[in-house]
């Protein structure tokens, strides 16, 4: 069974958008396996809190990069 998980900073996407990935992501695995994959295929949009997540060595936050959170944050 085709697998993709994402992490993603928590509220920094909307249903919409989460909704487009598992999309995308079904649609690429489709593309590799054939259509047998799209019944198979798990998407899984995990959410990850604020601070809870970094690169090279320091963690960051949202207010460190300066990014807003959605409006819509409707799970």
């Amino acid at each position: 069974m085709p697998f993709a998980n994402f992490k993603v900073p928590a509220n920094t996407l909307t249903p919409q958008q989460k909704q487009e990935i598992v999309t995308r992501t079904t649609e690429l695995y489709v593309e590799l396996y054939g259509e047998r994959a799209r019944a198979n295929t798990m998407v899984l949009v995990e959410e990850v809190a604020d601070g809870g997540w970094g690169i090279s060595g320091s963690v960051l936050t949202l207010a460190m990069l300066g990014e807003g959170t959605p409006t819509d944050t409707d799970a």
